[in-house]
């Protein structure tokens, strides 16, 4: 039997959602997308877009860097293919990133995640503020020490996801806004979702890629425990006499120029919930980060400030791969959508289409936390 001409339903339309349903569709599948809002207004909007597995890893998170860099490694393939396929430039910038220290505890804590990223075998490289200055000129004049990562990099989210629209609906995948979808029903032969209006739709493969919301979906028994964290960030305009080239990242804010003039300038992190405002102490926190890395951030206009939920799972690592009989999932991927992108998209769509995990997903899949729940019901 063809996989091809499969019908795969797709809750959710981030850029997760998206990436699966295009690569599905131009391989000649059948793709529906169903989005409780629009199309990559959650998350995907207010995402920074940055590209920065060696700059994130985190002391216990060596495995989860190995997906990142592998996702990293394919963007440039993955957003040369999208551009060809639909005309839109999404943005890609290779300049590297800068991580700073802007006092001597900051320093202290930077020199420790250096050593870490060199046990790793991180392709980085320790300056003295100076040598940071010298080749990014609007960081401010008092920092002690950075790491300067090469092969971190950005990409314009706005633009892979308004691509990635285009590119689902050239290869006729059907965008179903303002659709919430209430419940799943598994079924190993014709998974069926249930939108909030109380239509049943049936399809050969059911992709949850609901981000933050995933979890309140009925039918999963719990399969997929993930959390909203709250993340505020600000939008900036840039004016001709700031060029800011490289992402630059404090011990409190990051801060990312973007080709389009703009500068996101992020993110809090707080367990708040679905409670979506802008706070002020949210702006503080990100001004008073970004300033202290960047000041000449403080002369420019304020494009939009927002709030947005990144879904994390219990061990803060993705959830990928089968959930239930006829039900896979692509969703928890916390700080990392943007990043992994890529190695999700191409990944579970092999999975919908041959049944074959590979050795990449393997270790994220939702099982992994059966056995927690287990070993608690045998305590």
């Amino acid at each position: 039997m063809s996989h091809n001409n499969q019908r795969t339903l797709i809750v959710g339309a981030g850029i997760i959602g998206l990436s699966i349903g295009w690569e599905l569709a131009r391989s000649g599948g059948r793709v529906d997308l169903f989005d409780a809002g629009e199309a990559g207004g959650g998350a995907s909007q207010v995402a920074a877009g940055m590209l920065a597995p060696d700059a994130e890893l985190e002391f216990e998170e060596t495995e989860l860097h190995a997906l990142n860099a592998e996702s990293r490694r394919r963007w440039p393939s993955f957003a040369a293919d999208l551009e060809a396929d639909t005309g839109t430039d999404v943005g890609l910038r290779t300049e590297g990133t800068f991580i700073v220290a802007d006092d001597r505890d900051a320093a202290e804590a930077l020199r420790r995640r250096y050593r870490f990223q060199q046990d790793q075998g991180l392709d980085v490289e320790w300056w003295s503020g100076d040598e940071a200055r010298a080749r990014e000129s609007f960081l401010a004049p008092g920092l002690s020490a950075a790491i300067w990562s090469p092969r971190d990099h950005q990409v314009d989210n706005r633009a892979v996801v308004e691509a990635l629209q285009a590119g689902v609906r050239k290869h006729q995948g059907r965008l179903h806004e303002n659709t919430p979808i209430e419940a799943v029903e598994p079924d190993a032969r014709r998974p069926a979702v249930v939108t909030a209006a109380g239509e049943r739709v049936e399809g050969d493969t059911v992709v949850v890629a609901a981000g933050a919301w995933s979890r309140s979906i009925d039918g999963l028994d719990g399969a997929l425990p993930i959390r909203p964290v709250k993340g505020e960030a600000m939008v900036l305009s840039t004016t001709p006499t700031f060029d800011l080239r490289h992402v630059v990242r404090g011990p409190e804010a990051y801060v990312v120029p973007k080709n389009d003039g703009r500068v996101v300038v992020g993110a809090t992190a707080e367990e708040k919930g679905f409670n979506e405002d802008v706070t002020a102490g949210g702006l503080y926190e990100n001004l008073e980060g970004g300033w202290e890395v960047v000041p000449g951030l403080l002369d420019l206009a304020v494009d939009c400030t927002c709030a947005s939920f990144r879904p994390a799972s219990r061990d803060n690592a993705p959830v990928l791969g089968p959930a239930a009989p006829g039900v896979v999932a692509a969703t928890g991927h916390y700080r990392h959508g943007v990043l992994l992108t890529p190695v999700t998209a191409q990944e579970i769509a092999r999975y919908v289409q041959t049944g074959t995990l590979s050795d990449w997903v393997e270790p994220f899949q939702p099982a992994r936390f059966d056995t927690v729940s287990s070993d608690i019901a045998r305590a």
